[in-house]
């Protein structure tokens, strides 16, 4: 599925959003899967084929559209001179060869960063000019030792060169404003820089190949005022979003806080544990996916990842922590609650799983 496919099911699911599917709700909530707001589920390439090829890089959003991913999800941070660029954190020591390079070494320093102490290179203090004679690594080499033979191949990229690959192939994009609120305290907002470059690019319509998500609440409603396209709220099973917006995930996912976050966003994207509940030695679904539903929330959860270490015990394997269990079983069994799409760091499983999927619900 492309853009033209998405844009195509939009149209269905923003009139189940606005009321044609008010009188669902208790059904849904009954119900052991929830029908979709979306069809059929969109696969996010998150952070690109990040399984195949380091993060966040042209290279690895490259082979995720060329997997069949209907979205690439690139994190942003800002430079020293207010440029989006794709990193998952804005300290970059894993990502990046920074600490081979002498003429930064006096950069290497300690920020507190939503309550988290770290110590390195960070974004924040380099130009893009700079930041471009940096090299990509793999950032998990002891589970991805394959993709460290790209290691040094790639730089990093801006948000106009991930529009421009987006926009060429007819993708859409998933970008995550990270640490909206540390950055506007050091002078570096990022929400504007990015309204206004999504704007320059013609996407601002609930119709726009973008969805905007955030850990943080405050920005989303900022955001909502800035512009229209869909605003994605992101949970966690533990703890609380970082701008003190409210008090804990937990509470924003009861019945009465999914319908608060409908007042500002479009959709939840929950860890994927949330969904499911550990009872003995088997689990069965909590009811998350057909709770947003009900407030009108379509859900893409996160973040499915094929080693070991990283699928649920009932999808493991026998072997060490970076052989791959059965990550397609454990996208399927998330597939049959009803979720409007997922984040896969392996978009060619996640096509195939997605597809099979949608092939038995229509036999």
């Amino acid at each position: 599925m492309r853009f033209i496919s998405l844009r195509m099911t939009l149209t269905a699911a923003l009139l189940l959003a606005s009321g044609h599917a008010a009188g669902q709700g208790a059904r849904m909530t009954a119900a052991p899967a929830s029908p979709r707001l979306s069809s059929p589920p969109i696969v996010i390439a998150h952070r690109g084929a990040s399984g195949e090829r380091p993060e966040h890089t042209l290279a690895s959003y490259t082979r995720a559209i060329e997997q069949g991913a209907d979205v690439i999800e690139p994190d942003l941070v800002p430079t020293k001179d207010d440029v989006l660029v794709a990193r998952h954190e804005n300290e970059i020591s894993e990502t990046t060869d920074v600490a081979d390079h002498a003429e930064f070494a006096a950069r290497r320093t300690t920020r507190i960063i939503d309550g988290q102490t770290l110590t390195g290179w960070f974004t924040e203090d380099f130009t893009l000019a700079e930041l471009k004679t940096l090299r990509a690594k793999e950032r998990l080499p002891q589970l991805r030792a394959a993709n460290t033979a790209f290691d040094g191949q790639e730089t990093i990229p801006t948000l106009a060169e991930i529009i421009a690959l987006a926009k060429a192939r007819g993708v859409a994009i998933y970008p995550e404003t990270k640490h909206p609120t540390y950055f506007a305290r050091i002078g570096h907002p990022t929400d504007r820089l990015l309204v206004d470059q999504l704007k320059a690019a013609g996407w601002d319509g609930a119709d726009a190949p973008v969805f905007i998500q955030s850990f943080e609440v405050d920005n989303l409603k900022r955001l909502k005022t800035l512009t229209r396209v869909r605003l994605i709220q992101l949970v966690a099973a533990a703890g609380a979003p970082a701008d003190g917006a409210a008090v804990s995930y937990a509470a924003m996912v009861t019945p009465a806080g999914l319908r608060e976050v409908a007042r500002y966003a479009w959709g939840i994207g929950p860890d994927k544990a949330m969904l499911w509940q550990i009872r003995g030695q088997g689990d069965a679904p909590t009811t998350l996916v057909a709770d947003a539903h009900a407030a009108g929330l379509r859900v893409h959860p996160w973040t499915y990842r094929a080693e070991n270490v990283f699928v649920r015990a009932p999808f493991r394997r026998v072997g060490e922590p970076h052989v791959h269990g059965d990550v397609a079983g454990e996208m399927a069994a998330a597939l049959t609650q009803g979720i409007d799409g997922f984040f896969t760091d392996f978009p060619a499983i996640g096509v195939a799983t997605r597809d099979g999927h949608v092939a038995r619900e229509n036999e």
